[in-house]
């Protein structure tokens, strides 16, 4: 219910910059990583990227997801990714029909940024989340990036640039990666984001331009603020000019960022009053931006915020809770979860995480009953259901735990640590199979492959029904995709 990974070194980046980035080189970085996989691109190292089918685009699209998730951490809190997904959910409602659905993660990154790969696959920078002041300005960076998936820029850009071959790209992906600097998985990534960029700036203006139109079209329609748009762009040019970060060349000529955002403040002109009047309900937007700010941002920044919101913020006294006890400074934690409790008795936010905190320091009667009331309030509380099934295992209640345990990977089924506590209990009760099969999808989904080997050969070694061989070949077909990309 954490993140794949507990830490990022990526650096903070400009969001203009990152999504293009993220958005078009990932996507041709994956193309040079399996070369093979999709033939129809590309029958030999230097051939020409030619046709550039819908059927490509998805399987492109697939390639891309697990890329991403192989090498960079993702944010598994429900109440963020829910959030996340609701907001694409809205917009998606309005967007033509589309030969695939859209999916949604969230990525443990202080960039601002979002982006979007062919076959609809999404992921959302926590650095965005904190970033944004409004519920609609989250949005409006979501609906620009979903136009640029439903007017297909990144695939036309592949299919019409002949002059660009697998080989080319593979040579831009190897400078990108010796040149950039940072350590660690996820800065290596943000290295490879530099490939195949010098390929295709041509077509940036007339996308982007296109991205913000029809973005701004989606927005309208499904209800958000249409400025939102216009101050997501303001946020992301003050960010720029306070960090230093420079707007890459050709946004800054083919419109520049400035133009870009009057023209987006026209079309918002041009709206009806009754659209142009719309007012934020930003109340969901800011308890999760809380959780972000809490869980992930730096520790001083983030306690410097929370200290100096007034007695009565009741969300601000939750925020300097969870950040005490990310801190260990038990004492002021447990004090500050009290007076959260007071303050806001009904919200099952608060009863969730004051539940866990307690759970692990070891107050598991305190816990069960805070646990136990926050189900009730939110049975879709897939995190507040984990920390139960723990404390039913703790107790004895066994099949119970089971129970939760299967629930909660029913809606998270790429969560390390669910696995991870699923298969320890797996194995203390003598289902030594499930128990090695679980901890393996643990190390899998938390990227640590050497751990993968070893599980998953001690799972192959208890192997007993056929029932036990089909689930590890489903585990293998997991394995082998991921694989590929370490």
């Amino acid at each position: 219910m954490t993140t794949r990974f507990r830490h990022s070194s990526a650096p903070r980046t400009g969001w203009l910059r990152a999504r293009l980035r993220g958005a078009l080189a990932l996507c041709l970085c994956a193309l040079v990583l399996l070369g093979q996989a999709l033939p129809a691109f590309a029958p030999s190292a230097g051939a020409f990227l030619g046709d550039f089918t819908v059927k490509d685009e998805v399987e492109l699209g697939k390639k891309f997801n697990v890329l991403i998730k192989a090498r960079l951490p993702l944010v598994e809190d429900p109440e963020v990714k829910e959030y996340v997904r609701s907001i694409v959910e809205r917009l998606k409602a309005v967007v033509p029909p589309q030969p695939f659905d859209f999916e949604t993660n969230v990525l443990l990154h202080n960039a601002v940024n979002a982006f979007a790969s062919p076959g609809g696959y999404i992921f959302v920078h926590t650095g965005l989340l904190m970033a944004m002041e409004h519920e609609s300005e989250v949005a409006g960076v979501l609906a620009h990036e979903m136009a640029h998936v439903t007017q297909r820029h990144i695939a036309n850009r592949i299919e019409k640039s002949q002059r660009v071959t697998l080989l080319s790209l593979a040579g831009a992906l190897a400078g990108a990666f010796m040149g950039g600097g940072g350590s660690g998985k996820g800065a290596a990534v943000a290295g490879s984001m530099a490939a195949g960029q010098a390929a295709m700036l041509n077509y940036s203006r007339i996308d982007e331009s296109e991205a913000d139109q029809v973005g701004m079209q989606y927005l309208v329609a499904a209800g958000f603020r249409p400025d939102g748009m216009a101050g997501a762009f303001e946020k992301l040019r003050r960010q720029s000019w306070m960090t230093g970060t420079d707007v890459p060349t050709y946004l800054s000529t083919h419109p520049n960022l400035t133009d870009r955002i009057s023209e987006v403040r026209l079309r918002v002109e041009q709206q009806p009053a009754g659209v142009r009047n719309r007012q934020d309900d930003d109340e969901r937007f800011r308890r999760v931006q809380l959780l972000v700010r809490a869980r992930y941002a730096d520790a001083t920044i983030a306690l410097r915020t929370f200290e100096q919101a007034k007695p009565d913020d009741c969300m601000s006294q939750l925020g300097r809770a969870i950040l005490y006890s990310r801190l260990n400074r038990v004492g002021e934690a447990t004090a500050a979860f009290d007076r959260a409790l007071a303050c806001n008795p009904r919200d099952q936010l608060v009863w969730r995480e004051a539940g866990r905190f307690h759970y692990t320091k070891g107050d598991r009667h305190r816990a069960a009953q805070m646990l136990q009331r926050a189900v009730l309030m939110n049975s879709r509380d897939y995190m507040a259901l984990f920390f139960y099934a723990r404390l039913l295992f703790d107790a004895g209640q066994r099949n119970e735990a089971y129970t939760y345990y299967r629930e909660v990977l029913r809606h998270l089924p790429e969560d390390s640590e669910v696995h991870d506590y699923y298969g320890r209990a797996l194995g203390m009760d003598g289902q030594v199979f499930k128990g090695y099969l679980h901890l393996a999808y643990s190390a899998l989904y938390a990227n640590e492959k050497e751990k993968v080997e070893q599980l998953r050969d001690k799972a192959r070694a208890v192997i007993r029904t056929p029932e036990d061989q089909a689930d590890l070949e489903r585990f293998d077909a997991r394995y082998q995709e991921r694989k590929a990309f370490w």
